[in-house]
Formats: structure tokens, C-alpha cells, sequence
């Protein structure tokens, strides 16, 4: 039988470390100095004057570059408990994961194809 009374530590856990940051940003915005004033507004370069307009954009394959990063790294922190318990798990789990991983090559390749590797 499912008995809730088995997670009180959990949700009062969860509702503990939901309330201290919600709690420490309503007192620092209530506590913290509000002049908002032309150097306060200005960016910041180490105690140099700055120089030109703080806004730059960044080009599309730094973010192509990160997402294809984070794919794969997500399918490692996948991966690695099937590694680990592979033995007792069998054959069926095998495949699944064969085609996870044939599914993320596949989109490796269409990325590659993109053109979303290439960085000249």
C-alpha cells in the first residue's frame, strides 16, 4: 500500500528550500538601497571607463555548439546507470538503449549535415 506519511521529510524539505530563497530575495529587495543613477546604470570593466555600446551579439554557432554539447551530455548522465546494472537489466534494456543512442546519432548527423559543426 502507496502511504504518504512516508515523505513528511520530503515535502518539508521542499517547502524549507523553497522558502529561504524566496524569503532572501523579498528581504533584499526590501532592504537594498533603490538610486538607480547614471553609474549605477553603466557597465561595469574593471575600474576602466567604458568604451562603446555594452550589447553584443553573439553569433548562432556558440549556442548550436553548447546545444549539441548538452545532447550529449545528457546522454551520458543517461548512459551511465544502464552501464552500471546492465547485467541484471538484460537484453530488452539493450535495445531500448541502442535506440536511444541510434537516435541521437541520427541527429549528430543532421546537425553535421547542417552545418551546425562547422565553425568557419
Amino acid at each position: 500500500m502507496f502511504l504518504l506519511y512516508e515523505y513528511d521529510i520530503f515535502w518539508a524539505f521542499l517547502i524549507i528550500s523553497s522558502v529561504i530563497p524566496i524569503l532572501a530575495f523579498l528581504f533584499s529587495g526590501i532592504l537594498a538601497p533603490s538610486s538607480k543613477g547614471p553609474e549605477k546604470l553603466s557597465s561595469y570593466e574593471s575600474g576602466i571607463e567604458p568604451m562603446g555600446d555594452a550589447w553584443l551579439q553573439f553569433q548562432i554557432r556558440y549556442y548550436m555548439f553548447a546545444l549539441v554539447f548538452v545532447v550529449f551530455d545528457v546522454e551520458t548522465v543517461f548512459l551511465y546507470p544502464w552501464a552500471m546494472s546492465f547485467d541484471i537489466l538484460g537484453v530488452s534494456v539493450f535495445i531500448e538503449a541502442f535506440i536511444f543512442v541510434l537516435i541521437l546519432i541520427v541527429g549528430l548527423v543532421y546537425a553535421w549535415r547542417k552545418g551546425a559543426l562547422e565553425w568557419s
